[in-house]
């Protein structure tokens, strides 16, 4: 039988187990270019590692998912951390489950807003984008390079998501 998981707002102390909340932290703000733009500096670091590895950009184009929403797997990257950051003007969904013995445990399932982005850190165990509503695009910001950067892990009895209140 699979278990419901509840949905909760994306906050970044919520979030800090996992990795970094991408968005615009007033804490963070210096004016650039005269005055004319706001910088929000140092939100995030990318990771990657490995002998001929490098932080690269790409856009993302999620479809939407169907709900109720069967999670099955989470996967994660040994070698870098991973970005998304919505381009589309439309929330989505973050699941994320905490490491036990190299396995992920229960996930857990936040609602990012429109202006918000995640940042999963190296070995972090998370589901693959999850757009809701509509077709979205994402900038993502993740690792290349040799070696396997990706490790999966099924769970014997999905977890389900309800439909969000968006």
């Amino acid at each position: 039988m699979p278990i419901e998981l509840p949905i909760r707002p994306l906050t970044a102390s919520a979030f800090a187990p996992f990795g970094e909340v991408i968005e615009a932290d007033p804490a963070t703000m210096r004016l650039i270019n005269g005055g004319t733009t706001e910088r929000f500096h140092a939100l995030f670091s990318p990771e990657a590692t490995g002998e001929g590895a490098r932080v690269i950009v790409n856009i993302f184009r999620g479809q939407p998912r169907a709900f109720p929403y069967a999670v099955d797997m989470m996967e994660r990257h040994p070698f870098g951390s991973q970005s998304f950051s919505p381009l589309s003007g439309r929330p989505f969904l973050v699941a994320v489950s905490p490491d036990e013995d190299g396995k992920p445990g229960d996930p857990q399932v936040f609602l990012a807003a429109p202006h918000q982005g995640v940042n999963y850190r190296r070995n972090t165990w998370h589901h693959p984008l999850m757009a809701i509503g509509a077709v979205c695009d994402f900038l993502v910001v993740d690792r290349d390079g040799p070696g396997n950067n990706l490790e999966e892990f099924f769970f014997d009895t999905p977890f389900v998501i309800r439909e969000p209140q968006i």
